[in-house]
């Protein structure tokens, strides 16, 4: 804060010994000390504060960036949601359309009377006996 030197300090000293005595100086010094002390705690107060309202400050414009950083993403979910059911209701409108043509279409192919057609099963050509191997005997006689 202050540059002051040691001479310096010598120097004051002196005169002030000379200028209010012996019998008063300690006292005086005392005193001195006194004020300088709460001078400086006065000081560290002030920059505590100062500190303490940058900080707050800063927390302050924090919270508002906090805010507008909800609110914007708040308003992208609702732009959203928005695109989504406009996406649904399309898609749905689409799908009751193709059921409409579909069931027309079923109407249509049920007023045509088309008769039944019975269904047939294939044939398999089957091989003569002939054409089998042997079958084994059930029991084989055994030789003695």
């Amino acid at each position: 804060m202050f540059d002051i030197a040691f001479s310096e300090l010598m120097l004051i000293g002196v005169v002030a010994l000379v200028v209010i005595g012996p019998e008063r100086l300690p006292k005086v010094a005392r005193t001195a000390g006194q004020w300088l002390g709460r001078l400086n705690r006065y000081a560290t107060q002030v920059k505590q504060e100062i500190d303490r309202d940058i900080k707050l400050e800063e927390l302050r414009k924090m919270q508002q960036d906090v805010k507008d950083t909800a609110q914007r993403y708040e308003i992208q979910a609702g732009e959203t949601l928005q695109r989504v059911e406009e996406t649904v209701t399309q898609e749905t409108a689409g799908i009751s359309r193709a059921m409409e043509a579909m069931s027309g279409v079923s109407t249509e192919a049920a007023a045509v009377a088309v008769p039944p057609v019975a269904p047939t099963m294939p044939t398999v050509p089957t091989a003569p006996d002939a054409a089998l191997p042997p079958a084994a005997p059930e029991h084989p006689e055994r030789t003695v």
